[in-house]
């Protein structure tokens, strides 16, 4: 029941800006939900909260502890990056293309529409108004695109897609009212970026670079009004014949940033095109320190130059789809790169010319996953990362199945194969075939591993294959439908299937005996599982009901009419409100918890439903995404988006010339989903296409169309098989208790990870004993420990003796930090 979101996984980058803090923690959107990648330690985490739609902007403050996104809803979120909660929100009443924090950290530059909006940035104090608007620059003839700071915090470029740049000033003097911004003219195409170049010596201001869509970077140089130029680094300089000069002429361009409006003026030094024609400009990014400028373009190909020289060091094709961002780290020696379309997120090292990190998710939706044996795989995770990719597959994956070997991964296709990877060396060392080709959408495997079943969409027929030979042993025929259900019984050799034919039929594999038993329905069977115990069956039909059946007396034992708890949600397309439309909800996906008196339930549904089996009994609904860009999440649609050609959201736009990244592509249902089923035309619908409970018990996933879903019961997983042997029982807990051993017998309850046994080792220790106990804790396990104080909080009524266990175990914590 206390499972909680831990992480998604299979979607690592699908559109907006990503962003490298600490020099070492790599930031990026997913979806409407934050994701931070620890570039160091390989591990991957995801902030629990959402947005309310996708997002496409963010920026992080110069200390690394804020961060502030903005979604598709031009909603914003200002969040604490070390605790992971948001701690104020803001709306903006047009869509923002550009956010920036100032390097001191004070102020927020973000681009509303033709607007640039500078705030005040919140801090840790209480304030009855967090944001602060402290000026707006409404200057600009169009979006704004782009906006950089000047490193006092003192001026603003500002690009936008009137072709200008724009310098600002954000200090007002005495009659500077009245004046206007200064203008970067001549480039062709819409401003994809303008930066600020500082001296390497002084650190001041004196050079500009502006960069178009079109490929095009000018290069800026300020000049003061008397003539004398200040000269760009590299030049030789004066110093020694009239250093006194040079240096009073540096230290006024240092100083409040007046000198870059009103004691001088810009000159355009020279123009560079990175000669990328016909394709665009898409993303680009400068480093001040290293004075090198990094771009992306619409090909796939990026480019790094060294500036002002405009030398060219890299330019390498990473993929054949738009770069939608292109960062530099805080030193200036990784690469950061995004491809919406395809899901891939990159970190270079461009001097050794080595990936710190390559990740890419899956271009459709997740068709299905399988956790091993050992629940420290999920055909991806431990750490969210996936480390390896099996691509021999030619049309979609339909069914994964782990060996109880735990070495061994076993994939059906609509290609007609059924294949074998070797985790080991990640090969694929056996292919299943059929005399003919087929469609497997379900997979399965007997407990010993010798036999491999799969059954198919087009023929109705159950194929079966020797695992050590790789030769095919038998066809099973009597299905009148697609066989989208496949489980050996845990216990014995039982094979049970499931059909659109409204049948589940139990087969006896190695006797030849064909089919033992049918159980009839009166609707399509969707998918079936058997209880841990192989003494019950469950299966979902198209109604929304969950049967389960005595396997062994063929009797049916109970019946779960689960379509008003999927229920919610209304399409783009329902012509019905949600609260009368239950038509097409029902579970496809079906998983036993652990001990077999759960079962957890998903399905075309934005909602996972848990279940008591034994009455009949809904415990709790998970609502698997809260992010209005899909279809499906709101229960009332707003009359607004209403117009005379239909909803607003489903009317291609195809002038539109956004490059952001965020592309909303068409998801069309493919052919093995459910019979009567509409494609949704306009944006992806939510949906659960496969559920697992991991074996431990600890956690499940759930393949979603936001991706991979873990919830877990634990913020990290204790459970720990290396830290077990064959003496940590619930049996020698119970002795140690008995012996008036309790600091062994905690200890052993907190090995085992079992709630009411630790809740009982701790009531039985006296309170003179609590310090001892306490200090004879491993470290470890105390974070453990303060979670099930907060439990017995609620309900215990010895409240004196848990708080003398808080005030105990929090000192020791203290001290040993």
């Amino acid at each position: 029941m206390n499972y909680r979101f831990q992480n998604l996984l299979g979607a690592p980058y699908r559109g907006g800006n990503t962003i490298i803090i600490n020099n070492t923690l790599l930031i990026s959107p997913i979806g409407n939900r934050i994701s931070i990648t620890d570039l160091i330690k390989s591990q991957t985490l995801t902030l629990p909260f959402q947005s309310s739609s996708n997002i496409c902007k963010i920026a992080a403050s110069p200390d690394g502890l804020f961060l502030l996104t903005v979604d598709d809803n031009n909603r914003a979120q200002f969040i604490n990056i070390p605790r992971r909660t948001v701690l104020h929100r803001l709306s903006f009443k047009k869509n923002v293309g550009c956010v920036r924090f100032s390097p001191n950290g004070l102020f927020i530059a973000v681009a509303v529409g033709k607007l640039v909006q500078i705030w005040s940035s919140p801090r840790f104090r209480n304030e009855f108004m967090p944001f602060e608007l402290v000026r707006t620059f409404a200057n600009c003839n169009d979006k704004v695109t782009c906006i950089d700071w000047s490193p006092d915090s003192d001026c603003l470029l500002v690009g936008s897609k009137d072709l200008t740049v724009r310098l600002f000033r954000l200090n007002k003097d005495k009659g500077e009212s009245k004046s206007k911004p200064f203008m970067f003219l001549g480039h062709r195409d819409v401003i994809v970026g303008a930066f600020f170049g500082v001296d390497r010596v002084t650190k001041a201001v004196d050079k500009v670079y502006t960069v178009s869509r079109d490929g095009a970077i000018f290069s800026w140089r300020y000049e003061r009004n008397d003539g004398d130029e200040v000269e760009a680094p590299g030049t030789p300089d004066k110093m020694e014949v009239d250093g006194d000069i040079n240096v009073k002429k540096r230290k006024n361009i240092e100083g409040e940033g007046l000198s870059l409006l009103s004691e001088g003026k810009w000159e355009l030094v020279k123009k560079d095109f990175f000669m990328q024609t016909p394709a665009k400009l898409t993303s680009c990014d400068y480093h001040k320190g290293m004075e090198m400028v990094v771009v992306g373009f619409s090909n796939g190909v990026f480019g790094l130059y060294q500036m002002p020289d405009f030398v060219c060091i890299h330019l390498l094709s990473i993929s054949r789809e738009k770069i939608t961002t292109a960062t530099f780290n805080e030193v200036g020696n990784w690469l950061t790169f995004g491809c919406a379309k395809l899901g891939q997120l990159l970190v270079w090292e461009w001097k050794s010319e080595s990936y710190i990190l390559k990740q890419q998710g899956h271009y459709f939706d997740v068709n299905t996953i399988a956790y091993s044996p050992d629940s420290q795989l999920l055909a991806t995770v431990s750490s969210g990362f996936c480390f390896v990719t099996f691509s021999e597959h030619t049309n979609a994956v339909t069914a994964l199945h782990f060996m109880a070997s735990n070495h061994c991964l076993l994939s059906a296709s609509l290609d007609g194969t059924v294949r074998a990877w070797d985790l080991f060396r990640y090969r694929n060392f056996r292919t299943f075939t059929t005399p003919s080709s087929r469609q497997f959408v379900s997979l399965a495997s007997d407990q010993s591993g010798e036999v491999i079943c799969a059954g198919t969409l087009d023929s109705f027929e159950i194929f079966v294959w020797s695992m050590k030979t790789g030769r095919l042993l038998d066809v099973l025929s009597g299905h009148e439908g697609p066989v989208h259900g496949l489980m050996f019984s845990p216990t014995n050799a039982i094979l049970a299937s499931s059909s659109w034919d409204r049948t589940v039929r139990l087969w006896d594999v190695f006797d030849g005996k064909g089919s033992v038993e049918t159980f009839q329905h009166t609707h399509d069977v969707l998918t079936v599982v058997y209880r841990p115990d192989g003494k019950q069956l469950a299966c979902s039909t198209l109604d929304g009901q969950i049967h389960f059946w005595d396997p062994i007396d063929g009797l049916l034992m109970y019946t779960i009419e689960g379509r008003r708890d999927i229920a919610g949600g209304r399409l783009m397309t329902d012509r019905r409100t949600a609260a009368n439309s239950t038509s097409g909800k029902c579970f496809t996906s079906l998983s036993y918890s652990a001990d077999g008196n759960y079962i957890l339930a998903g399905g075309s549904s934005r909602y996972i439903c848990m279940y008591d089996v034994a009455d009949q009994v809904l415990l709790r609904r998970f609502q698997i995404t809260l992010n209005q860009s899909l279809d499906g999440v709101l229960d009332v649609l707003n009359s607004k988006n209403m117009t005379d050609a239909g909803p607003l959201n489903l009317i291609d736009d195809d002038n539109s010339d956004v490059d952001d990244g965020v592309d909303k592509q068409t998801r069309v249902n493919s052919s093995y989903d459910l019979p009567g089923s509409m494609p949704n035309r306009g944006r992806p619908i939510v949906r659960t296409k496969c559920l697992r409970i991991a074996p431990t018990g600890r956690s499940w996933a759930a393949a979603t169309t936001e991706g991979v879903l873990v919830y877990s019961m634990d913020d990290n997983f204790i459970f720990d098989p290396t830290d077990l042997d064959i003496d940590v029982t619930p049996e020698a807990i119970e002795a140690a208790l008995g012996e008036d051993q309790p600091t062994r017998a905690l200890i052993l309850s907190l090995r085992l990870n079992e709630d009411n046994l630790i809740k009982k080792c701790i009531i039985a220790v006296a309170p003179v004993d609590i310090k001892a106990v306490v200090a004879s804790v491993p470290f470890k396990y105390l974070n453990r420990l303060i979670q099930t104080f907060a439990e017995l909080l609620e309900n215990c009524p010895h409240l004196e003796f848990i708080l003398r266990w808080c005030q105990v175990s929090l000192y020791h914590m203290h001290t040993l930090d």
